[in-house]
């Protein structure tokens, strides 16, 4: 299976399940015409197919399905500790889509989720709300696009435009609303479409070249993503840079040298937001599934250290290339905005 030819699969998105309770709704109309051709199921319950047994959640990343369904029960949930907070203390973050159209080797979603298939929640309204009420009572930091890349997939969603929409109408809140949408999307054309809008921040997460071809497989390339983030800034957007997670790979100090000269020749520094800085780490019992998901993965299958339920490189190897990058960063942006993720 694993050496099949592209074209024996079928093409993503060729069955789109569809919550009964949903099939009328605008947003699974909306999305159901970027599909003319799918073939549509109707299901009960989303769990009904994104959480049945037996799934081989690699095999089904070639060839993803959509599945549509309402969002029930808790919407908005604490941030977890191995994520930044940037400062935060009311920092949380909710799940309108669950699983990405990359397939980056070392995401967790990979050890969190049973299936590679995408579901997309249509009543985005009701998130809305828990947000307004939460606003009532305190200032929010909420991350948007932790269990996807919203912004990947904007032309099928439209989501990002509705958190840019929604955070317009929060002016007479008693409360600040802070939103961050992380993403490697590279689509330029998003900039030229929407305005930027106070409060919010698209944090876009940079790798070396090496490290994309070999691990963030179907992500645009670097190139690419500093050509976006080139667009961002000269139109206002805020934007924050991710060297996050920075990843142990062959010449690594050449790879991360080379990342951010890169960076320098192309972005205005002097016009980012902030930078985050983090090496990798993921709870053990994601990686226990990654690993056995992609045996053959060098770094899934990288000999972690685990620290209360927490695997991450040794505290040598992580203090060595988090201050490679952060002596390097600091020669080049103010100290004060570079956030460095702390166990």
């Amino acid at each position: 299976m694993k050496n099949l030819r592209p074209d024996y699969y079928n093409p993503f998105f060729s069955h789109i399940y569809v919550e009964k309770a949903v099939r009328t709704h605008p947003r699974t109309k909306r999305i159901l015409q970027c599909f003319p051709t799918a073939k549509i199921i109707l299901i009960d319950h989303y769990k009904d197919v994104f959480c049945r047994k037996g799934q081989n959640y690699i095999q089904q990343q070639r060839s993803q399905n959509l599945i549509l369904g309402a969002k029930q029960g808790q919407l908005l949930y604490r941030g977890a500790p191995v994520c930044q907070d940037f400062g935060n203390h009311n920092f949380y973050y909710t799940s309108c889509v669950m699983n990405c159209v990359y397939d980056c080797e070392y995401c967790y979603l990979k050890g969190m989720y049973p299936s590679g298939n995408i579901v997309v929640f249509v009543n985005l309204e009701d998130i809305f709300d828990a947000v307004r009420a939460r606003l009532e009572e305190q200032s929010l930091y909420l991350c948007v696009s932790y269990d996807t890349d919203l912004m990947a997939m904007e032309q099928i969603t439209g989501y990002t435009g509705e958190w840019i929409s929604f955070a317009q109408a929060q002016t007479d809140m008693p409360n600040r609303l802070t939103i961050e949408i992380r993403t490697k999307s590279a689509d330029r054309r998003f900039w030229q479409t929407h305005v930027p809008v106070p409060g919010i921040i698209y944090a876009v997460t940079l790798s070396p070249q090496a490290v994309i071809d070999a691990c963030e497989h179907r992500t645009p390339s670097l190139r690419q993503r500093l050509a976006s983030v080139r667009d961002a800034i000269a139109r206002g957007f805020t934007v924050r840079l991710c060297f996050d997670p920075m990843l142990y790979c062959k010449d690594w100090e050449l790879q991360y040298a080379d990342l951010l000269r890169q960076v320098s020749a192309e972005i205005d520094l002097n016009r980012i937001s902030d930078v985050s800085v983090g090496t990798f780490r993921v709870s053990q019992d994601h990686l226990k599934k990654m690993r056995k998901n992609r045996p053959d993965s060098a770094v899934v299958q990288f000999p972690y250290q685990n620290d209360n339920g927490i695997y991450h490189y040794t505290p040598a190897l992580t203090t060595q290339m988090e201050d490679f990058l952060l002596d390097a960063l600091k020669q080049k942006i103010p100290e004060e905005k570079i956030f460095l993720w702390k166990s």
